[in-house]
């Protein structure tokens, strides 16, 4: 009988060391996921702020007088604007 309680109390710290175990990786998953988050947040928030950044440097507005102000360009006069339209066409092949 006293084999049978060693081999059973052997079986019993190795169960409670799987669960310590166990309980520490937990905990590590858990702390490694909460920094995952909180950097996910901040690239959420230098994501809305590349957003803005990039609707107010686009602004037409701001790019036309950006483009007269400090590179000293003009539109072209109406008459040297010349608008081409694309034409389908339609070729049958011949056998």
């Amino acid at each position: 009988m006293s084999r049978l309680n060693i081999v059973l109390a052997m079986v019993l710290v190795l169960c409670a060391l799987a669960v310590i175990q166990s309980q520490h990786r937990s905990r590590i998953y858990f702390v490694e996921l909460e920094r995952l988050k909180k950097e996910a947040r901040a690239l959420d928030e230098q994501w809305g702020q590349l957003q803005l950044e990039e609707s107010t440097w686009s602004n037409p507005a701001r790019v036309d007088t950006l483009a007269r102000s400090q590179l000293g360009l003009m539109p072209p006069p109406q008459e040297r604007i010349r608008v081409e339209t694309a034409r389908l066409e339609t070729r049958m092949a011949v056998p």
